[in-house]
């Protein structure tokens, strides 16, 4: 492939998937890692990329520099599974709280592919520019405000909480940092935790996305406790794994 259309490929595959890796271009495009770090140093000379370490964003992704951006390239092919079978228990019309996490961030994205009128509720300033960038006009956003956490790219406090806690959705999709032995949901932020917790409290189903790298960490914050949770959508989790959380109580399904 000549220089310029894999880096016109670059550039759609950026504005579909809002990231890239310089290992997922050399696999792509059989190129080495200087070549693919030289088209994505070009890209961000050109606007339509932000280099972060191992890849690029969005400009819009990486407004600042930040964990999210970092965040959005690992385990891309993991997220993007638990997201495109969370996006499948979604209906018209429906009203659904996302929170901060990249894994919500690739969800948004395949619920506006879909094409379906909803209602997204989210504390995510990436989530709330990729809805209103994105050309689905059926998505109706409230956006969640409050103090930006620069480092997650999301409103957190008082205000953010007040504004969960005065609505009420369908559906909750949302990450951790880690869960427990003893089954505790945690985050590494305390503002983050506590804007989860009010979003657990006032969705109807409260449906929890991680990979297996979850369940083996922890964070400082609880959120809520598994048997707080509807169900779980896991990307491979070990048996072990598995068992301990349908022993706390939890309706598993396991993706892959």
């Amino acid at each position: 492939m000549l220089a310029d259309a894999r880096r016109t490929a670059i550039t759609e595959r950026l504005r579909a998937e809002g990231s890239v890796s310089v290992a997922e271009l050399e696999e792509r495009f059989g190129v080495s890692s200087m070549t693919a770090r030289r088209d994505l140093a070009l890209l961000e000379q050109r606007g339509v990329a932000r280099r972060t370490h191992g890849g690029a964003v969005l400009p819009s992704i990486a407004g600042h520099e930040d964990s999210f951006a970092s965040r959005l390239l690992m385990a891309t092919a993991a997220k993007n599974t638990l997201a495109a079978a969370a996006a499948t228990t979604v209906s018209a019309h429906e009203s659904v709280f996302l929170d901060s996490s990249s894994t919500a961030y690739h969800l948004a994205r395949h619920l506006l592919d879909r094409g379906i009128p909803l209602t997204l509720i989210t504390n995510s300033l990436p989530v709330m520019e990729l809805v209103a960038t994105h050309p689905t006009g059926g998505v109706e956003l409230i956006g969640i405000g409050g103090q930006l956490r620069h480092l997650t790219r999301s409103f957190v406090g008082p205000f953010a909480v007040h504004t969960a806690l005065g609505h009420v959705a369908d559906r909750l999709f949302f990450s951790v940092k880690g869960v427990t032995a003893d089954g505790a949901l945690t985050d590494a932020d305390p503002f983050e935790a506590e804007i989860k917790r009010a979003m657990v409290a006032h969705a109807a189903e409260a449906v929890l996305l991680v990979d297996h790298s979850k369940l083996s960490a922890r964070g400082l914050a609880v959120i809520a406790h598994v048997s707080d949770l509807s169900r779980v959508i896991a990307h491979g989790a070990a048996d072990e794994q598995l068992r301990a959380l349908r022993g706390h109580g939890a309706a598993v399904e396991v993706v892959t």
